[in-house]
């Protein structure tokens, strides 16, 4: 039986686990991500990254959740760039999984669940995300929540000293 996915706003009390998947999985994340502050690898530099998180809830502009695995903090979820106005309603989908809970579903199953969120609590009409070039597994975990690339987004990226293309999905809520 799969463990028990869901996803919940972040709260303060996440900031140890979050900085010690990000600390044990930093050249994981190396390949996906731009390079971090070593201060969020601590408990103090995380808590600090929630507080403005949740900043940004309380003014409307993102919705920064965690990935729960049996009730434990696995990763994370957020959408970002949220546009709520009538004639714009969308937002950004961004998410990663830590190493220990990696390929049983649960990216996928976040990605689900944050559509539920951008739909029904946000009123968001449109998801949008972007992808390295290279990096299937999140490209497959879009596809399979039916998302569909429109477009190659050059030089958006800066990883590890080298300028990377990405990858544009999207998808029309409530369809």
């Amino acid at each position: 039986m799969p463990d028990r996915t869901e996803i919940r706003l972040i709260a303060p009390g996440d900031a140890a686990p979050i900085a010690a998947h990000r600390a044990r999985d930093v050249e994981l994340l190396r390949r996906w991500e731009p390079a971090q502050p070593p201060a969020l690898l601590t408990a103090e530099g995380q808590a600090e990254r929630i507080d403005r998180l949740l900043a940004g809830h309380r003014a409307g502009t993102l919705w920064p959740g965690v990935v729960l695995a049996d009730g434990e903090v696995v990763g994370q979820v957020t959408v970002g760039g949220v546009l709520p106005q009538p004639h714009l309603r969308r937002g950004s989908l961004g998410y990663w999984i830590a190493s220990t809970a990696q390929n049983r579903g649960h990216a996928g199953r976040a990605v689900g669940l944050a559509l539920r969120v951008m739909a029904e609590e946000l009123g968001l009409r449109r998801a949008e995300a972007s992808t390295n070039l290279e990096n299937l597994p999140s490209q497959r975990v879009l596809r399979r929540n039916g998302f569909s690339p429109y477009g190659v987004a050059h030089s958006t990226i800066l990883l590890d000293g080298e300028w990377q293309d990405s990858l544009l999905w999207e998808l029309i809520l409530g369809d």
